[in-house]
């Protein structure tokens, strides 16, 4: 970061870091939409964003992708980790980290090939390193992240593709990851959690191993026509025209929206399907979309735990270096992913 970006993070830490009393003095009346109420600190950190930044969804495709990266890495912190690996997976970039109690380790180990979120245009390694040096050390297993393709340089189905390419080569080359294949897990937040679900979906079809699935707010469907994403179109980080962006420029052709790759809601749940946490926002577009696809995959046979954190964003996953609910939440959805792999 640079000397101004240093000075924004240090603001944001510092605001996040206040007495909540304080913080909702700051940040004014407090927000209860549908029966919730907004962390203060959430909150403020609006407000904040709101005098200091331009929506991303409002800039160019490429100064978003450059302003996503550095509000991430500011809310991110230093997050410590015992090792990180960067590898090619049959040439898509891949991230490799250790927890300090793996470095070393004998035995094969647990693994989470995690697929990010962005929208499928925004989004990379270093958007989620923080989150995944946190999943790593908090759960205790290994995090292989997947830099996978963006539109709309590349649209619909490369970032299915290369999500399931990545996962197969993740399967094939355990030994070099030192990764015991049947305990691996899958998961991502928003689009990344769409894409865990095709995966998931794929592993189940193709006989892969798969232990578990970590669904982080997914996005399910093209249409978006849920209570809550009409409760909370604007104002709470994910806007309507967040995703309208999204859809354009990764699904171009209108037919290919309803194909179940691109829309998880519709996919023929296959037998042998992962059992699965999904946990929502209580103040996200897609809450309701993600809550629903948690009742398929129950109704389909499949063992979900669905958690909603009800004072939360979109977004907050990335939040693991300010504030407190925030990193609360993060530290729950690690112990879930601890527990689906047999190591907490």
């Amino acid at each position: 970061m640079n000397l101004q970006h240093r000075i924004e993070a240090g603001v944001l830490k510092g605001a996040m870091g206040l007495p909540e009393r304080v913080q909702q003095l700051l940040a004014g009346k407090p927000v209860v939409i549908d029966g919730q109420t907004l962390a203060p600190e959430t909150q403020l950190m609006l407000k904040l964003q709101k005098l200091a930044t331009k929506p991303v969804e409002s800039l160019p495709i490429p100064e978003g992708r450059v302003q996503l990266d550095q509000q991430s890495v500011m809310a991110g912190g230093e997050q410590p980790i015992g090792a990180v690996r960067d590898l090619d997976a049959a040439g898509i970039p891949v991230r490799l980290y250790t927890p300090r109690v793996l470095v070393g380790a004998q035995a094969p180990t647990p693994l989470l090939v995690f697929l990010h979120g962005g929208g499928f245009i925004y989004g990379g390694l270093e958007s989620h390193d923080a989150p995944c040096r946190v999943l790593a050390e908090q759960a205790g297993v290994q995090v292989l992240a997947v830099d996978y393709r963006l539109a709309p340089e590349h649209p619909f189905p490369a970032a299915y593709d290369d999500c399931v390419a990545a996962y197969r080569w993740a399967q094939e080359h355990a030994a070099e990851l030192n990764a015991d294949p049947q305990r691996y897990a899958v998961g991502g937040d928003s689009a990344g959690g769409h894409l865990a679900i095709g995966v998931a979906v794929e592993a189940a079809r193709a006989g892969l191993p798969l232990a578990f699935q970590l669904l982080v707010y997914p996005t399910t469907t093209t249409a978006h026509d849920t209570r809550s994403a009409e409760l909370f179109s604007q104002g709470f980080f994910l806007t309507a025209g967040f995703m309208e962006l999204a859809t354009e420029n990764y699904l171009p052709v209108v037919a290919e929206r309803s194909d179940p790759r691109a829309a998880p809601a519709l996919v023929d749940l296959p037998d042998g399907l992962a059992p699965a946490y999904l946990c929502t926002a209580g103040f996200d577009p897609l809450r309701d979309e993600g809550e629903a696809f948690a009742r398929t995959l129950s109704e389909a046979g499949v063992e979900v735990e669905l958690h909603r954190f009800p004072d939360q964003i979109h977004g907050f996953f990335n939040l693991t270096g300010v504030g407190r609910r925030s990193p609360a939440a993060i530290a729950q959805i690690a112990q879930a992913l601890g527990r689906g792999l047999g190591t907490r």
